[in-house]
């Protein structure tokens, strides 16, 4: 029988798990931008309530920029796991998310009911070249970032060609992994950072990620059985995050592969669809899977879609933070990680020419998309160029 202190001591414990909760779940209604969250993540966990140091979350930023999943996400369940351990990583990334979700699936509704209306059809013409535009973007950030030696360029450049000519994006990754531990031999990649693994036993941070597993193998089995077409979006969402590398965009080859391109769900035309409605809402650009998992199935579809595409990069994260020091310090993990991340830049330039080709173009188009990549290259905030574009081509496209 638990004592009065134990209880107590537990009741205590609830209350912060659902005070993280609802922290992020206010930070989520406004967690427009993508990466750009984590100044704001920043600043409610370290700043306004001292829940980790700037240095731990400096780091913690790193460790989410090295392993895969949107960065934003990650960084908010990293500021969780810190405050309150793995319970409160759960809960800061699914308060952190679920406003992204509802508002998803309310306008993948609509989507569904008004796609065909001809003031519908020349809004999302317009917001499909400002996809292009967003991608093309996002591509040259990637390339800046990424692209430093002549062994980069060569592997962007096989990766973009292989995906035009059909190939897997997640061979692509692996190849440019593994081709990184040759290519990277010479070249000092290990990086000097605080401390960040945890002292003693980790056995107490490993157990979650272990109960997750089991839960997500239970669900698998279950869709399995019950529900082949979810069974096949659930595996097809885990793919996606596990090899997401670089971010919530390194997202968008994967799935545009999968979805387009080898089950045929939808048409390139439709999943830009699903892209722009994700930037009218909070959240990373891989909430996309909401919209395609809606479209699938209804509810049951946005719901499997959506928690598929987040549980592995969370499983992940409680299983890596231990051992941090440990994988920033290892020559042959940054190396093949380098190689990968580098391949991502060639992959959205694949990704940016098919959406270009598949994109409906007219004079008043190619303005729209010209002058979206410009803010974007200003740094005008999405919401606000995605807006007033789906304003600009209702009326004049």
């Amino acid at each position: 029988m638990m004592t009065v202190h134990e209880l107590n001591k537990r009741q205590e414990s609830a209350a912060f798990i659902w005070k993280l909760f609802l922290a992020f779940l206010r930070l989520g209604l406004t967690a427009f931008g993508g990466p750009a969250m984590v100044a704001y993540i920043r600043d409610l966990a370290v700043k306004q309530k001292g829940w980790l140091s700037d240095d731990s979350f400096k780091d913690g930023v790193a460790l989410c920029q090295t392993i895969p999943g949107a960065t934003a996400m990650q960084a908010a369940a990293y500021a969780g796991l810190r405050a309150g351990g793995p319970l409160g990583a759960v809960a800061t990334y699914i308060g952190f998310g679920l406003p992204s979700f509802v508002l998803m699936v309310f306008l993948s509704a609509l989507y569904g009911k008004a796609h065909d209306l001809p003031a519908v059809v020349s809004l999302f013409t317009g917001l499909q070249v400002i996809v292009v535009a967003l991608v093309a973007n996002a591509t040259f950030n990637f390339g800046r970032r990424s692209i430093k030696k002549w062994q980069d360029v060569l592997l962007g450049l096989g990766a973009a060609g292989f995906l035009v000519v059909g190939g897997s994006p997640i061979v692509a990754i692996i190849s440019s992994a593994l081709l990184g531990l040759i290519f990277y031999l010479k070249l000092d990649l290990t990086k000097a950072v605080h401390t960040t693994s945890l002292q003693g036993n980790v056995w107490p941070m490993l157990r979650p990620a272990i109960v997750m597993i089991m839960l997500l193998a239970l669900g698998l089995a279950v869709l399995f059985f019950l529900q082949r077409r979810l069974f096949d979006l659930a595996t097809l969402m885990l793919k996606v995050d596990l090899f997401a590398f670089g971010g919530g965009y390194a997202s968008v080859p994967l799935m545009l592969h999968e979805v387009v391109g080898v089950r045929h769900w939808m048409d390139s035309r439709v999943f830009m669809d699903g892209i722009a409605l994700g930037q009218i809402t909070p959240g990373p650009i891989v909430i996309t899977a909401t919209f395609v998992g809606y479209l699938l199935a209804g509810i049951p579809g946005a719901i499997v879609g959506t928690a598929s595409v987040f549980t592995p990069s969370l499983i992940i994260l409680t299983i890596v933070v231990p051992y941090f020091d440990r994988l920033q310090h290892n020559p042959f993990i940054q190396r093949g990680l380098r190689g990968a991340l580098v391949s991502f830049v060639g992959l959205l330039l694949a990704v940016a020419i098919r959406f270009s080709v598949a994109a409906q173009w007219s004079v008043l188009s190619v303005i729209i998309a010209v002058a979206a990549f410009v803010a974007f290259r200003l740094k005008v905030d999405i919401l606000w160029v995605v807006l007033a574009g789906a304003g600009i081509s209702a009326l004049v496209l």
